[in-house]
């Protein structure tokens, strides 16, 4: 005789060894995991800290990583695999402009700021954090780079021999040295004069 899936209890009951992990508990220590990492750094970060943020127990976490290494690099891949819209204002200087705006808004944020740079300090001794580092803030810029310059080319304002990495480059070195590096504010038309000279570099060849 069949079982009535929605009337016998053993139906639903989950499977032994079975764990439901529940959305928000997830999320909330994602949260902490940031919130920690700019508190105390990478090497400082312990699971039980970021337990003790996120509300949880440690169980709650270790059921999801084995590891602040493996939670650390789950968030930066989720990070990296959101993208970055790509621009479509129908001018080089609209769409590096548009670039310019998005990485600036990011890069001011503050958990941002204080993340990213001991990040980039562990990954010079982590090859696995080194290579989740480079997918997350370089490889998905890159892909808009490359739209931004096929786009540019199609109008006729770039040639093909035209570099997407130099696009990189130029928008986000000077944003991520006065943001991240020096920690100093973007003074007015600072944006539209930055995309104006990465427009000029460009298109000098």
């Amino acid at each position: 005789m069949l079982l009535d899936m929605t009337t016998d209890p053993r139906a639903r009951r989950a499977p032994a060894g079975a764990a439901v992990l529940r959305e928000d508990v997830t999320e909330a220590i994602r949260a902490a995991v940031f919130e920690e990492l700019a508190a105390v750094g990478f090497a400082r970060m312990s699971i039980e800290g970021i337990a003790r943020r996120a509300g949880v127990g440690k169980t709650a976490v270790y059921r999801r990583w084995k590891s602040k290494l493996s939670l650390v690099l789950d968030l930066v891949s989720a990070v990296a695999a959101q993208g970055l819209p790509a621009p479509a204002t129908g001018s080089l200087y609209g769409d590096v402009r548009a670039l310019l705006e998005v990485a600036a808004h990011a890069l001011r944020h503050p958990v941002a700021s204080q993340v990213i740079p001991d990040l980039l300090v562990e990954a010079a001794r982590n090859p696995e954090i080194a290579e989740t580092i480079r997918a997350a803030l370089l490889d998905g810029r890159q892909g808009v780079a490359a739209l931004v310059v096929r786009d540019a080319v199609g109008r006729g304002e770039l040639p093909e021999t035209a570099d997407p990495d130099r696009v990189t480059d130029l928008v986000l070195g000077p944003l991520y040295w006065r943001l991240v590096v020096v920690r100093g504010e973007l003074p007015p038309g600072y944006l539209d004069d930055l995309a104006a000279s990465v427009v000029a570099a460009l298109t000098r060849g």
